[in-house]
């Protein structure tokens, strides 16, 4: 197939048989089927048109995704940055056309995220004509994934499976489950999250070295649809670079932190599950870790000496890697509502 667009041949993933039990749906850059998906529809729905800038607040993945969804679409793109944007990403951003403003440092994961969303709001007052994705709170962002969740029913008819990835915005693997039920209701999801994310209850615990802010978050999320997640997984730094080596060394994959950190979750959920086939969501590759986590690979923890704690509710978990049984609960009440 010849693309029509760099975005096109990049959204497709990879899968990757790990052993028996394991297959890592790899994705160069997994929201870019998100974001495809996402400026489609509004264009075709009318809500946005040629020549118009979009823009959102990112850590890093949607960034690029979004840039690259404004380049396909004739869109322009601005993002508001977290600090843990690296300087390649930002540079990729800039030359696709998109213009970046990286919010300044800040002590954690909450206060990087409301100033990015407070600056969103601040450029919104002085350009209204500009659109909001609001990749945290709009559903359209379930619409590209449904596309992956019809490959892998196809791929693997009849099979019990359980995805495994980052929590989030809700989006990735929310969308990937929701459409895989509606041919298999049996289809378990595990969710992914570092301590001091919000979403399941986390904020309490302060993991001074995450940097996974992608799969965490310190606001409310409405994209994230509780009641479709069985089991949670919550892990610390060290912990998710213990399996983001691991998996490099032992498979010569190389993938992000969240990666490492899913596939660690995933190898204690198919020892206990050995009938299922668990699929672990690779959202992008290694490259912007590679200072932060690969560089120090000598420090990573041997993963088949660490197990979780478990955990009958959120506020029983420790750290250093915690798990608890979801049962697809909807959101606890006090947590709903729009936090940005």
């Amino acid at each position: 197939m010849i693309h029509p667009h760099i975005a096109d041949a990049l959204k497709a993933p990879d899968l990757v048989r790990l052993t028996d039990a394991l297959v890592l749906i790899r994705f160069e850059s997994m929201k870019i089927y998100s974001a495809l998906a996402a400026v489609r529809h509004l264009l075709e729905r009318g809500t946005i048109r040629p020549g118009q800038t979009l823009i959102d607040s990112s850590s890093g993945i949607y960034a690029y995704a979004l840039a690259l969804a404004c380049h396909r679409y004739g869109t322009h793109c601005h993002i508001v940055a977290s600090t843990t944007v690296d300087p390649t990403t930002r540079a990729q951003l800039e030359i696709l056309g998109a213009t970046v403003e990286q919010v300044r440092p800040s002590e954690n994961l909450k206060l990087d995220q409301e100033l990015r969303v407070r600056r969103v709001r601040e450029i919104l007052a002085d350009h209204p004509d500009w659109h909001w994705m609001r990749q945290y709170h709009d559903d359209i962002h379930y619409l590209g994934y449904h596309e992956v969740a019809d490959r892998i029913t196809a791929l693997f008819p009849a099979t019990a499976l359980t995805v495994v990835g980052g929590v989030g915005s809700g989006a990735s693997t929310g969308g990937l489950v929701e459409r895989l039920r509606a041919t298999d209701p049996s289809v378990r999801l595990v969710g992914v999250q570092p301590f001091g994310s919000v979403t399941f209850g986390s904020q309490d615990h302060h993991d001074p070295e995450a940097i996974i802010a992608g799969i965490g978050s310190s606001i409310v999320f409405d994209n994230v649809r509780h009641q479709l997640y069985d089991s949670l997984h919550w892990l610390d730094f060290t912990h998710a670079m213990s399996g983001t080596i691991a998996l490099l060394r032992d498979h010569a994959v190389f993938a992000g932190l969240s990666t490492g950190a899913g596939y660690l979750a995933a190898t204690y959920e198919a020892r206990r599950h050995p009938d299922r086939l668990h699929l672990v969501v690779g959202a992008d590759t290694g490259h912007r870790y590679v200072e932060r986590v690969f560089a120090r690979h000598t420090e990573a923890l041997d993963p088949a000496a660490l197990k979780p704690v478990e955990v009958t509710a959120p506020e029983e978990m420790s750290m250093p890697w915690s798990t608890m049984a979801w049962r697809r609960t909807a959101c606890p009440a006090g947590r709903k509502g729009r936090a940005a």
